[in-house]
């Protein structure tokens, strides 16, 4: 089972790949969106924004998300570190039920670039 500590390495390397994407992905990432991340198995959120093409982690804190972000992702630790080293395909885990992601359907169009 994947620690804090990894899941949060594993959010900043995602963002500094999304930072450094360039093309269409870079356009999707470019977003101004609150986010949050609720590591279930852990259940610990993290909470931030997508700015500027990068997550910006704000705050950590036990328990489900407590204001509804615009971008909503929940799954296990283990299953965002395997997304962010391209250990597991996200459409997959998606499909399967191991991935939420709740978002407007306009952000949801952007987003599908960066999955």
């Amino acid at each position: 089972m994947a620690t804090i500590e990894e899941c949060r390495a594993a959010l900043d390397k995602l963002s500094d790949s999304m930072q450094h994407a360039e093309g269409d992905v870079r356009a999707a990432a470019a977003m101004d969106r609150s986010v949050s991340c609720h590591v279930t198995d852990l259940d610990v959120t993290f909470a931030g924004r997508l700015n500027g093409g990068r997550i910006e982690v704000h705050d950590t804190f036990p328990g489900p998300p407590r204001e509804k972000a615009q971008i909503r992702l929940a799954m296990a630790g283990d299953d965002l570190v395997a997304l962010v080293d391209g250990q597991l395909h996200f459409a997959r885990a998606w499909g399967s039920g191991r991935v939420r992601l709740e978002a407007g359907l306009r952000d949801l169009f952007r987003l599908r670039k960066l999955l």
